[in-house]
């Protein structure tokens, strides 16, 4: 066998493999540059630019008896929360924009949105209640909805 075989092994392997990965480097970046286009691309584009919507809920501090001291900070606290699941909401939305069918948004944001926000209120009620009379009638105040 001729010691020049080994050689030409290596120049042509190195060749081969030098060509392959320049045009899977190729494919890469023209996948990626076309990546979610589609054919009613003019329906997507009007969809995004609309926007998905925000949450608008009822506020419930307003709504709430006069709190006595040695419960405020547990009700502010519990305020605080409605208003973070409100922007957890909103990012939600955003994040999911044209997901899913037609309660697509019902059911997998405004729905848990109202369980979290019942859960919620009925701590407020509840720590209100310890040292004074418990409001009644809060619960109306959880259902959010969708403005566009």
């Amino acid at each position: 066998m001729s010691r020049a075989l080994p050689k030409y092994n290596k120049r042509r392997v190195g060749l081969i493999g030098g060509a392959a990965a320049v045009a899977l480097s190729g494919a890469v970046i023209a996948g990626s540059a076309l990546a979610g286009e589609s054919s009613d691309d003019n329906e997507a584009n009007a969809r995004t630019l609309a926007g998905p919507g925000t949450v608008s809920c009822p506020s419930v501090a307003p709504e709430l008896p006069a709190i006595p001291a040695s419960a405020q900070a547990e009700v502010d606290r519990n305020l605080g929360q409605l208003d973070a699941q409100i922007d957890e909401a909103n990012r939600r939305l955003v994040d999911t924009a044209g997901q899913g069918g037609p309660d697509f948004v019902q059911n997998a944001v405004l729905g848990p949105l109202e369980d979290k926000r019942v859960a919620v209120i009925n701590r407020i009620a509840t720590a209100i209640g310890r040292t004074a009379e418990r409001p009644a009638g809060l619960g109306s105040l959880a259902a959010c909805t969708l403005t566009k």
